[in-house]
């Protein structure tokens, strides 16, 4: 697998790149894993509903083809999307989101952070607070979208927007749980995790 930092994206360009590769990729592409961030952007997943979006402001609003409700993208936040032919690796669609879940629970783990994913609300929770969403597309055979990992984001344009479509939700970062690791840091020590939990080579 391919491994990318890319820094910091503007969102509506790097969803298109993504779309493209999985809309031009056969049989022979390698799969490919993104680390990103973006500047501010609330995206809508496929059925959001607006009654989730209090008051964007002046952070710009987009509908996009991922699943799952409206959240937040924000510079110090690390997106993490993979790009996987999943009918060639045999990976399943849980498989693939448990893999990204549980990346994030061992990498905080490695900290003295205890967190968990659940089964009927997707993401990674410390006790009540959440610290990463998962939000997937599958098109051909392949996944597209992925994480979003909050590293040391501002967390005000959170209370903009019912996270996820739930009110009240309460969100939370690395930094404020005790963690300082830049961004393509944490993703270089999220790599192993991920690839570990999808049964791939970790070197």
């Amino acid at each position: 697998m391919k491994t990318r930092y890319r820094g910091l994206q503007d969102y509506i360009l790097l969803w298109r790149e993504m779309q493209d590769f999985t809309d031009n990729r056969d049989e022979t592409t390698p799969d490919e894993i993104w680390f990103t961030e973006h500047p501010p952007v609330f995206t809508m997943g496929l059925n959001a509903s607006d009654k989730h979006l209090l008051a964007p402001g002046d952070i710009p609003v987009v509908q996009v083809d991922r699943g799952g409700q409206v959240t937040y993208h924000g510079p110090g936040q690390l997106m993490i999307y993979p790009l996987i032919d999943l009918r060639r690796s045999k990976i399943g669609i849980r498989k693939l989101v448990t893999a990204l879940e549980l990346s994030v629970v061992d990498f905080v783990a490695e900290h003295g952070v205890s967190a968990a994913a659940r089964p009927d609300a997707p993401g990674v929770y410390v006790e009540n607070t959440k610290l990463a969403s998962v939000g997937l597309r599958i098109r051909r055979g392949s996944s597209f979208h992925g994480m979003a990992l909050n590293v040391d984001i501002d967390l005000e344009p959170f209370q903009r927007i019912n996270p996820c479509g739930y009110e009240e939700l309460e969100m939370t970062d690395l930094h404020r749980q005790g963690i300082d690791v830049g961004l393509e840091a944490t993703s270089k020590k999220l790599l192993p995790h991920f690839l570990r939990h999808l049964g791939l080579p970790t070197e």
